[in-house]
């Protein structure tokens, strides 16, 4: 009698559930998303980690040990991850790989052609940086917690209501970021950053982009199209140049030298370190406004 009552206190004293159901993630942001759903009946494995790059990201055996008996695999998908052929391979029939954007509507990876596209392939003129759109990240709410629901459907109900609970903080989000951005007058919203990676930010939220590089960090300008570059920044008056805190700043100082146009705060392209999606949102309005705005 005295053991059963003393397991039963000790039991007592645990948390009344642990993690049922083990995931991977292959980018930071998505393992935050993939915490803020699952709460404490999940446990995440981030497998680039914090300082990762999701562009240049292959996981190695050691890494995929690490992962053993998870059974979802969640990627950013829109053909960030070149290596998803062999990742599906290795895990076969093990796990469920989730590409979270793959419905998610995308935006053509050249600079000057927006057009939105449903139902796209994965090709290299799709910019996969859709995490910089707050509704796109949203919308990928629901996906991660359709899957974690289907994987584990006893916990269904807690996984929709913390999706719930995070949806209303993103709508939260939104509106503080539209509310800073106000500061910024019209004619000034133009966004020269290092690489491609904020396209969709510039869609949602009005500005126009003038990015140094490609939709990857090696996609270097040579001397013609730095020198259209410059004279765009010129004509459009642009009044920062952002670097990235992933990227190296040369160029971006060889630019404000050649024309004048101040350096701002880094920005934070790829979900790297160790910030929430939200703090990564507010990290950046903050310095495009702080470079921007009108209460200088």
């Amino acid at each position: 009698m005295f053991r059963t009552f003393l397991a039963t206190a000790i039991l007592g004293l645990l948390p009344l559930s642990a993690a049922e159901l083990k995931v991977a993630v292959l980018h930071p942001l998505l393992g935050d998303l993939a915490r803020r759903v699952g709460g404490d009946r999940v446990e995440v494995i981030d497998l680039i980690g914090p300082n990762g790059d999701p562009h240049h990201f292959e996981p190695k055996p050691t890494d995929l040990k690490q992962a053993e008996g998870a059974r979802i695999y969640f990627v950013a998908g829109m053909g960030l991850e070149g290596y998803l052929p062999k990742l599906k391979a290795v895990i076969a029939n093990k796990a469920t790989l989730v590409e979270v954007g793959a419905t998610l509507p995308a935006l053509a990876g050249k600079d000057e052609d927006e057009a939105e596209q449903a139902g796209h392939d994965h090709g290299h003129d799709i910019d996969p940086h859709w995490w910089h759109s707050i509704d796109r990240f949203r919308r990928a709410t629901g996906i991660v917690t359709e899957a974690l629901a289907a994987a584990s459907p006893e916990n269904a109900t807690a996984f929709r209501s913390n999706a719930e609970t995070y949806r209303n903080e993103l709508d939260d989000l939104e509106r503080w970021t539209r509310r800073e951005i106000s500061k910024i007058p019209r004619d000034k919203r133009h966004l020269a950053t290092a690489h491609a990676a904020f396209n969709y930010f510039c869609k949602d939220f009005g500005f126009t982009a003038h990015p140094v590089q490609g939709l990857n960090r090696e996609q270097m300008p040579d001397p013609k199209e730095l020198a259209a570059l410059v004279a765009d920044l010129k004509k459009n008056h642009v009044a920062a140049i952002f670097p990235e805190k992933e990227s190296n700043p040369k160029v971006l100082k060889t630019l404000t030298t050649d024309t004048g146009i101040r350096l701002g705060e880094p920005l934070i392209a790829d979900g790297t370190g160790n910030l929430s999606y939200k703090q990564m949102v507010q990290r950046n309005v903050t310095a495009i406004v702080k470079a921007l705005g009108t209460e200088r």
